[in-house]
């Protein structure tokens, strides 16, 4: 019997869109399969059955998805809008790859590792807490982390959206006050907000690893095509 796949799963990989995105399109009775209207929850055959989104057939060759690693530069937005006089990561970018849409924002002040893929399946695995994704970032302080903050950290900071947790490591080098984080969520400037609920200020925030992608020796404002 040829291998039965979940039809919002078939429509993310051929289309590049999110299963929720998929979902959508399904419970709009946007898609067909084989001419009848599909319902949530529908398994397909590919290369058997027909589907098709708003009229249009879809592919039953499998999308080859585009994955590129941005090391980002501090002062650039990851957002495709400019936010006054302040630029894009998408400035940085060459035409080709335009239209690829970031997993997992950096602020503005924040630099290092982002992943740009038009592969939403990935960008949702990334990214959705449910996933728990390890991201490893490096740190630096306005002052050195007492043990007694390292611990309360560690067992968690409440914040105006919950609670925050993360695991942090002192490293020795050239910059003074400087750990390595290590976390399983991603929320809006978290570590940032975390240290301050302690009275600590971030001066220097890089993210070098996310799930199974790592920063590596990618130069700042570079790009690396896996």
């Amino acid at each position: 019997m040829p291998d039965l796949v979940r039809l919002n799963k078939h429509l993310s990989h051929t289309l590049g869109m999110s299963r929720r995105a998929a979902d959508i399109c399904i419970d709009q009775g946007r898609v067909l399969v084989n001419g009848k209207v599909a319902t949530l929850g529908n398994v397909i055959q590919p290369g058997r059955d027909v589907i098709s989104v708003d009229d249009s057939a879809v592919s039953q060759a499998t999308k080859r998805y585009t994955y590129v690693l941005l090391n980002k530069p501090v002062g650039y937005i990851c957002s495709r809008r400019q936010q006054g006089d302040t630029p894009t990561i998408y400035e940085l970018l060459p035409k080709q790859y335009q239209d690829l849409k970031a997993a997992g924002r950096l602020d503005k002040d924040s630099c290092g590792l982002v992943l740009l893929t038009d592969d939403g399946d990935t960008i949702f695995k990334l990214t959705h807490p449910k996933f728990g994704k390890k991201k490893i970032y490096i740190v630096s302080l306005n002052k050195t982390l007492t043990p007694e903050h390292k611990k309360q950290i560690e067992q968690g900071i409440l914040l105006d959206d919950g609670t925050s947790q993360f695991s942090i490591k002192k490293i020795d080098g050239s910059r003074p006050n400087t750990y390595e984080v290590t976390m399983h969520e991603g929320r809006n400037r978290q570590i940032r907000r975390t240290f301050g609920e302690l009275r600590y200020m971030v001066t220097h925030l890089e993210r070098i690893k996310m799930g199974p992608y790592e920063l590596a020796d990618i130069q700042s404002g570079q790009l690396l095509q896996l």
